[in-house]
């Protein structure tokens, strides 16, 4: 199934986003995570691309293997990062001739041990390129990512917006936000995105704290900031890492709590190959889907995580 047609439906969706294990040992965790996630009935999974493309033909067998194994809608990420037209083209071939309907086109980091990216010859500099690119030859349903904050590339806000409009306008069909944890930056990036005319359905990106220094380098790379209340808790119980992972997990319950109270259009978990956390939050706001909410909800947080 096409994910927009179950936005377009007025679904309120939830999913979770994995990345291809480097080896097999790694692969057999991931399938049990999978497993452990699957009774929460998401209503689809992405795969990640790797970084600097490394890991393409497993993103692809992943996606398949999701779909068809495990019984899960996918959506395979894809970027230009080392590609020409025709190697991209062939990885959506083989998409295609799958029956994976979904597709997250990227830029995509720069590979690893260089700074900046740089345009494959016979490649893509940009992810409208890609996006038009595969639009204008496949019916896949394309989501675009998009940066609450800002793209830490881009010199304002403006120009974020612009360069966003043209991915828009090249043919997505929804947007997924970088991680944030902050939900004003999320709706006044909506409110934004709004006046430019981009009315797509915009999903939320949670992630939950669960490693201090893990999660200062993530935010660091993808131009996010934590705000100084979170930062100050998690900090004081650095060394202590049950106490982290119940003060991210309770953040990231209120965060998704509040999203949905509000009428985010749906909740995209990043859940670094681990099902734990992403479990405990889901199980803490599933009636949300059910518009259940209140100071009961409040009291409920609290006793599961502890207040901070």
């Amino acid at each position: 199934m096409k994910i927009v047609e179950l936005l377009h439906a007025g679904k309120r969706t939830v999913s979770f986003e994995f990345f291809p294990p480097k080896d097999d040992a790694g692969f057999d965790d991931l399938f049990r995570t999978i497993a452990a996630l699957k009774p929460l009935d998401p209503n689809y999974v992405s795969v990640t691309y790797g970084a600097g493309g490394s890991t393409r033909r497993k993103t692809v067998e992943l996606v398949k293997k999701i779909k068809h194994d495990i019984g899960l809608e996918s959506m395979a990420h894809l970027t230009c990062v080392g590609a020409t037209r025709q190697e991209i083209g062939s990885v959506l071939d083989d998409l295609q001739s799958a029956g994976v309907e979904n597709v997250l086109p990227l830029r995509g980091d720069p590979p690893k041990g260089e700074s900046e990216f740089v345009r494959t010859e016979g490649g893509f500099g940009y992810a409208n390129e890609l996006v038009e690119f595969v639009r204008s030859r496949y019916s896949f349903c394309l989501a675009g990512a998009c940066y609450p904050e800002m793209h830490p590339e881009a010199p304002n806000q403006e120009t974020d917006l612009d360069n966003l409009k043209r991915k828009v306008d090249a043919g997505v069909d929804f947007l997924i936000t970088q991680l944030f944890f902050d939900n004003d930056d999320f709706f006044r990036f909506r409110d934004r995105a709004a006046t430019r005319g981009i009315r797509l359905p915009i999903l939320a990106g949670i992630m939950p704290v669960l490693n201090v220094k893990q999660i200062k380098r993530f935010t660091q790379m993808c131009g996010a900031a934590i705000p100084a209340q979170l930062l100050s808790q998690i900090e004081a119980v650095e060394d202590d890492t049950d106490a982290v992972k119940q003060i991210g997990v309770y953040h990231a319950a209120q965060q998704c709590e509040g999203l949905l109270r509000d009428g985010v259009a749906g909740l995209h978990f990043y859940t670094l190959n681990r099902s734990t956390a992403t479990r405990a939050i889901y199980q803490q706001i599933k009636s949300l889907f059910s518009d259940k909410a209140g100071p009961e909800r409040d009291n409920q947080l609290s006793l599961a995580f502890g207040k901070h």
